[in-house]
């Protein structure tokens, strides 16, 4: 649309960007929505909180991969990319449903692959296919993804050991591993994660786990399998009420035998979608943080 503007976003988009996601996504789970799920609900105030401030940090870390579609003051488009090392990755991209349909999207997606200069990427996707389709056009696999949900059951959880609390003094082997599984360490993003998270680690063996507020696995890594297994079953052990393990790849069946194992159900979410690289292993993504 002629009066639609892509631009670089600025701090003051914030708040409008949040609330153009909130609207988008929740567009997405009510479109999406299996008849077994629970209706989709606005997202709260602590959640739009949440997400202005990951966004904000995206913004200060790496200001040139944060893009927005502007109609005059409206934000009716964002896309968030974020290089590290030598890898570009998407942490969320949408354009409102009104929207949809007139080129936007493209335009915003080229202005972040422009950013990403030739590096190798990996994002998380949903079935939307006007999406899906221009992610493939932009050369990336589409890799089905699962989630696995539901209450753990405790009395079928396995014992674990070598286990540890991590810290910031983790970080320098933590990002030797995400550079032997996903070619670049995460670098400044697991100090940000780890502000809001339990950090759980395997020293011996490298691997690690971060744990939402809940006890959901939110980014696990491993050189080993084992230690894959062994570290989530640790945050199933820490789940509270239902729990939620996400972006799981054909790659990391690994983490379907301790779902299936711990009285979790199993379905589809998504795409993992990678270009210029294989799909990581033994590793559960971040679907913001990759």
């Amino acid at each position: 649309m002629d009066g639609v503007e892509v631009r670089p976003m600025h701090a003051d988009d914030l708040p409008n960007a949040e609330r153009a996601s909130a609207a988008v996504f929740l567009d997405s789970d009510r479109r999406d929505r299996r008849v077994s799920d629970p209706e989709p609900e606005p997202r709260s105030t602590d959640v739009a909180e949440r997400w202005i401030a990951r966004m904000r940090y995206f913004l200060e870390v790496d200001p040139q991969g944060c893009w927005v579609a502007a109609d005059g003051a409206q934000i009716v488009g964002f896309a968030i990319a974020q290089n590290r090392d030598r890898l570009w990755y998407l942490a969320t991209y949408g354009v409102l449903p009104s929207m949809q349909g007139h080129g936007i999207g493209k335009r915003l997606l080229d202005a972040v692959l422009t950013h990403a200069d030739g590096r190798q990427g990996m994002f998380s996707s949903s079935v939307h296919p006007g999406a899906t389709r221009r992610y493939r056009l932009a050369g990336f696999s589409l890799h089905p993804q699962m989630r696995m949900i539901g209450t753990v059951d405790h009395t079928k959880l396995a014992a674990v050991t070598g286990l540890s609390e991590g810290s910031a003094e983790d970080f320098d082997w933590m990002n030797r591993l995400d550079r032997r599984l996903r070619g670049a360490g995460h670098g400044p993003d697991h100090r940000y994660l780890l502000t809001g998270h339990r950090l759980v680690v395997s020293r011996a063996e490298p691997g690690y786990v971060y744990l939402d507020d809940r006890g959901r696995p939110t980014l696990l890594a491993a050189a080993e399998q084992r230690t894959a297994q062994q570290l989530l079953w640790e945050a199933l052990a820490s789940a509270r009420a239902d729990t939620l393990v996400n972006c799981i790849t054909t790659a990391n069946e690994w983490a379907i035998d301790v779902g299936l194992a711990a009285g979790l159900h199993l379905g589809q979410e998504g795409y993992i979608a990678v270009r210029g690289m294989p799909t990581p292993a033994p590793y559960l993504a971040s679907g913001q943080f990759l």
